[in-house]
């Protein structure tokens, strides 16, 4: 592996997901409570960025399978599920937070919203990634590929670091029934103004 395409990977991949990191910090601390919630955040991470991947990779090779008017749409996706998450939170607002969830499987964050959130929130990075991975060539795209896959785990790891935090969990729990559709929310518009979507 180029040691200079490794560096490059690494740096763009920051660039172009530091806000995944408060997005996974507040999936983790939704799952907390939730056996099996943190596999499935993963496993929604990874998917959500592997379609990323695999459309920027194609829009690379010439293959076109979203059309760029269509890519501010996707601000709908966590739009949805923000609102989704809302209601849930306003129809729960009665119940006590002191309910025995531990033990609750299949609770929490379900991998296909997670991946869903992260597509939607990765279709500026495509437009990123397109120029480099068309620049980079088969061997330097597959470097990039790998480097960013890695990258996805660590920034899982540090998004479930702060979740875990005591002050941060703390706050996390308390206030992320109302922070992680808010988030959403604004993400989905976000996406949607920035892009010119319905003529905004």
């Amino acid at each position: 592996m180029n040691p200079g395409i490794v560096g490059q990977a690494v740096g763009l991949f920051a660039v172009t997901n530091v806000d995944d990191i408060l997005i996974l910090s507040l999936f983790f601390a939704q799952g907390a409570r939730h056996r099996g919630s943190a596999r499935r955040i993963v496993l929604g991470q990874y998917l959500g960025f592997a379609a990323i991947l695999a459309v920027a990779a194609a829009a690379a090779f010439g293959a076109t399978f979203l059309p760029e008017r269509a890519v501010p749409y996707l601000g709908l996706l966590p739009l949805a599920l923000g609102l989704k998450a809302a209601w849930q939170a306003w129809k729960r607002r009665g119940e006590g937070d002191d309910e025995d969830g531990h033990g609750a499987e299949g609770g929490g964050p379900r991998a296909l919203e997670v991946a869903a959130v992260t597509f939607a929130n990765g279709g500026d990075n495509i437009g990123v990634y397109v120029p480099v991975f068309a620049t980079a060539g088969a061997g330097g795209m597959s470097v990039y590929a790998v480097v960013f896959l890695a990258l996805v785990g660590v920034w899982c790891l540090v998004g479930r670091f702060f979740a875990g935090r005591p002050v941060i969990a703390k706050a996390l729990s308390r206030w992320g029934h109302v922070l992680l559709p808010l988030v959403l929310i604004v993400l989905g518009l976000l996406i949607l103004i920035e892009g010119g979507a319905f003529g905004l």
